[in-house]
């Protein structure tokens, strides 16, 4: 395989127009004969380059509105034909082919058309078939041709042909073939993922993943593990779409905390009031509300003030300046919100190590989306955990019914335990977590330790109880015993939502009813893996 490939004749065909002139310039500037379709055709002659039509060539005009135009042997010829093969050479020569040394492809905006909510004829029309068809003849032939799938990579290879006199290196083919191996499944990816969906297909029998490149990031969880960040171009607001204002780069435990954060302060609609979610590790150490930012911030600090040290602020409301100098009283890796005014940029900026974020605008925590894990041999797919519950949803099961007062912090305590990993227990007072258990093995140990930490805040306060007494408390999953209950009212809870459905409901509800608690079955779980 040659190493230096030279470049005399390209081939330029592509929908997004940026940066098309300037690249159809500077090759023809090098001596670069070139050809081309269309509207990039037009593109082209409309800057006084000299370019020559791909249906001149092959002696067959576009036809059937554009679907056939490109799909002919003396272009997949051109671009197929291995130059060190004396058979390839003739058949070149006998059916007057010419060699296409560069390809410029970008496909028809299928993803943009998706995203816009076109219709089902609409998509189809915008699936391309002749460029992907050519990106792969050139990817296959990388030891001869150079092809371009990207606009970031014009600069690249115009470098290359002014330090290699008119020729591209072994090395540059083979990074451009890859990439563009990876457009063309991607694209596919978006193609086969839209029509399951158009067609009610829930269990495609072959299903694909695809993303862009975002940053390579310093390391994994661990500093021995290698990682990367990539994004899926759902632009849903989050830390991917995100931008980000200051501090160093964001690591993938922050990514994947920040995540967790914001889609968990998404839960709380700004119209309603402030409200403010403290992550550590991937699970939520304080939410709360606030007829403030500032308050509902220090309501949240205020739940677990030991673990919010180095944790993740998330905030659905933009961020203010009294807002900022209270989260800058203590360390904190990250802070994203909806925005944030140039007086709270300020604060942060006096500390350069802190990350802030601004997303302009907050996930719809109702929105479909499917999530995906890898295990051992394969993948879980499976929707979002969008479940949701309102007043009316839930079934007082006990002789005490809870009041308005308490329905309120149930049902926000519920909110956050679909957010805490399994085993959750989450203790509400006032619209505010005081305590929070996660990820035990047994529930009772859950609201064991989030009961304890609702002691040691209480001491640290100088509190003359902890505020578990008198709490909201919510399970994810229902109590198969009745030991967990009663521990959640020995640290004071005082009513209980949860999801019911245990062989032992009825134990439960009768220990429910002997301590005086009131309780309400959602009928949902939220477990969080």
């Amino acid at each position: 395989m040659t190493d230096l490939a030279p470049l005399r004749r390209a081939l330029l065909s592509v929908s997004d127009k940026t940066g098309l002139v300037d690249l159809a310039r500077a090759l023809a500037d090098r001596g670069v004969e070139l050809l081309s379709t269309g509207g990039s055709a037009k593109a082209i002659r409309d800057a006084g380059l000299e370019v020559r039509d791909v249906a001149d060539v092959t002696g067959f005009p576009e036809m059937m509105d554009g679907r056939v135009k490109t799909l002919h042997p003396v272009v997949h010829g051109g671009l197929l034909a291995r130059r060190d093969l004396d058979s390839h050479v003739d058949a070149m020569v006998e059916h007057n082919i010419g060699p296409i040394d560069l390809l410029v492809v970008n496909l028809y905006p299928f993803e943009e058309t998706v995203a816009k909510g076109a219709d089902f004829a609409t998509c189809i029309e915008n699936i391309d078939i002749g460029g992907p068809a050519m990106i792969r003849s050139a990817a296959k032939n990388h030891a001869f041709v150079t092809v371009v799938t990207d606009v970031a990579d014009y600069e690249a290879v115009l470098a290359e042909l002014d330090a290699n006199d008119g020729q591209t290196t072994l090395a540059l083919r083979q990074r451009l073939a890859q990439t563009a191996y990876a457009r063309t499944a991607a694209y596919d990816t978006a193609v086969s993922t839209w029509m399951a969906g158009a067609i009610g297909e829930e269990t495609p029998r072959r299903r694909s993943f695809a993303g862009t490149f975002k940053q390579t990031m310093r390391y994994g969880e661990n500093s021995h593990q290698k990682a990367a960040f990539y994004t899926d171009g759902t632009n849903r607001p989050g830390v991917a779409t995100a931008v980000q204002h200051q501090g160093k780069e964001l690591s993938y435990n922050n990514i994947n905390d920040t995540d967790a954060a914001f889609e968990l302060v998404a839960e709380f609609d700004p119209a309603d009031g402030p409200a403010v979610a403290i992550i550590k590790h991937a699970n939520p150490c304080g939410v709360a509300r606030g007829a403030t930012l500032v308050e509902a911030y220090r309501n949240a600090f205020d739940c677990d003030r030991t673990s919010a040290f180095g944790g993740i602020v998330a905030l659905n409301q933009p961020l203010d300046e009294e807002t900022a100098k209270a989260i800058v009283e203590i360390f904190t890796e990250v802070v994203i919100a909806p925005g944030a005014s140039d007086a709270a940029k300020a604060v942060f900026a006096a500390k350069k190590n802190l990350r802030l974020l601004t997303t302009d605008g907050l996930p719809d925590p109702k929105a479909p989306i499917t999530t995906y894990r890898q295990v051992a041999g394969g993948m879980l797919v499976q929707d979002k955990d969008t479940g949701y519950v309102g007043m009316d949803d839930l079934k007082v099961v006990t002789k005490v019914a809870p009041t308005d007062a308490q329905m309120t912090d149930l049902l926000f305590a519920w909110k956050v335990a679909k957010h805490v990993k399994s085993n959750a227990i989450v203790y509400v007072k006032d619209k505010a977590t005081v305590g929070v258990g996660a990820g035990q093995m047994s529930r009772l140990d859950s609201a064991l330790i989030a009961a304890k930490k609702a002691e040691r805040m209480a001491e640290a306060m100088s509190l003359p109880q902890p505020l578990t007494i008198g709490s909201a408390v919510a399970s994810d999953a229902f109590f198969p015993f009745a030991d967990g209950l009663m521990e959640a009212a020995a640290a004071g809870a005082t009513c209980v939502i949860q999801p019911g459905g245990s062989m032992r409901d009825d134990e439960v509800i009768a220990a429910a009813d002997e301590a005086g608690i009131a309780m309400v079955f959602t009928g949902m779980r939220h477990f969080r893996h």
